[in-house]
């Protein structure tokens, strides 16, 4: 056998297994090496909290961040699971109304006159003008706010003016003409729902004249003037009149109160209803001479009336009894009746009336 040369051995030593088992101890050390220098180096900027549990001396204060979970390393108790019971109450609907005032009508309502009730009262209650209640109500008024009844059904429009009945014929240029309207506003009125194209309206339909206006009927007592005065003594031909006493222009309230109860002096009411209690004195607003002490109709009820034989007349109405007769002279301040609630009337009050030379005028001039 030939010897082995030294060079042949070294071969073999040196091959590829010979490579591996030469570098794999020295890669084992680098990393090991490399290891313990990253776990020094974490050590030293942010000591782990088991480390600072046992070497505080080693720990270095650094501030916390800001996070809301808790390390993971920490202990976190969790609250028992119960489970949800149930719930009593009141299930509540939200009102996005309440504070929003409420929107205009668009159509009529229905109000049943009660005691005490007054048309003034009523319009004011709508936020309507009296006429304008009144105008609606012909058929049962017949243009006389006296002629209000307890239980009575009223038509209450939406907006002031004409609530209409439509009659065969009609048109709306003609109905406007003569109600002091604009076709324009009849016929964009919402309540009326009428087509602005082709509108059709059928007879017997109530529309809504917004801001018509109408004459408005008279319903009023005629003046009694004295004997010899060259005037008709109409409404009673059997009052002798021969008093002879004339008044000085100064008047007086009629009542004790000095306020209202009910309907305000207006182009259809000319006169004032002062708050008066059933049987409360009436007096004389002025000297003068009795010229009717009686029932009338009309809605007045139990009337007086008093020629102050200077232009004026006064008239009081609804009274429950008579303290004068007719042709009575009677002085300012007497009294001359009680109040009351006769005729159309809803409550007791004192219904009163100023006219001068046949003209009625508002009695808010001549009181104190």
């Amino acid at each position: 056998m030939s010897p082995i040369s030294p060079k042949g051995e070294a071969g073999r030593t040196k091959g590829s297994g010979g490579i591996i088992l030469t570098w794999l101890p020295r890669l084992a050390w680098g990393v090991a090496i490399f290891m313990v220098a990253l776990v020094v180096y974490i050590f030293y900027e942010r000591p782990p909290v088991v480390f600072s549990a046992y070497f505080p001396e080693n720990q270095v204060p650094v501030q916390a961040p800001v996070q809301t979970a808790q390390p993971l390393a920490a202990k976190v108790d969790m609250p028992d699971f119960e489970a949800a019971a149930p719930v009593n109450a009141v299930l509540r609907t939200i009102n996005l109304h309440t504070l929003i005032p409420d929107r205009p009508r668009s159509t009529a309502d229905s109000y049943t006159v009660e005691k005490g009730d007054s048309l003034f009262g009523i319009a004011k209650f709508y936020d309507l003008k009296p006429a304008t209640v009144l105008w609606a109500n012909y058929d049962t008024l017949n243009d006389n706010p006296n002629e209000l009844s307890i239980g009575e059904k009223l038509r209450i429009p939406p907006t002031d003016g004409i609530f209409y009945k439509w009659k065969e014929g009609d048109t709306l240029e003609k109905v406007a003409e003569t109600y002091k309207a604009k076709v324009k506003d009849i016929l964009t009125w919402p309540g009326n729902k009428l087509d602005l194209l082709y509108p059709q309206i059928k007879a017997g339909t109530y529309i809504m004249i917004p801001g018509g206006w109408r004459v408005t009927n008279a319903w009023l007592i005629p003046t009694m003037w004295r004997a010899n005065s060259g005037a008709s003594r109409g409404i009673n031909p059997g009052c002798v009149t021969t008093g002879t006493a004339v008044g000085g222009g100064y008047f007086v309230w009629p009542a004790d109160n000095h306020y209202l109860s009910g309907n305000d002096y207006s182009e259809i009411h000319l006169g004032i209803d002062i708050a008066a209690g059933e049987g409360a004195p009436v007096y004389a607003a002025d000297t003068g001479v009795v010229v009717y002490a009686a029932l009338i109709s009309g809605g007045y009820g139990n009337m007086i009336m008093i020629d102050h034989g200077n232009g004026f007349t006064t008239v009081y109405a609804h009274l429950s009894s008579f303290l004068v007769s007719c042709g009575q002279n009677v002085m300012r301040g007497q009294q001359i009746a009680r109040a009351g609630s006769t005729g159309n009337s809803t409550g007791p009050h004192l219904h009163f009336e100023v006219r001068q030379n046949g003209a009625f005028i508002n009695p808010w001039y001549v009181l104190p």
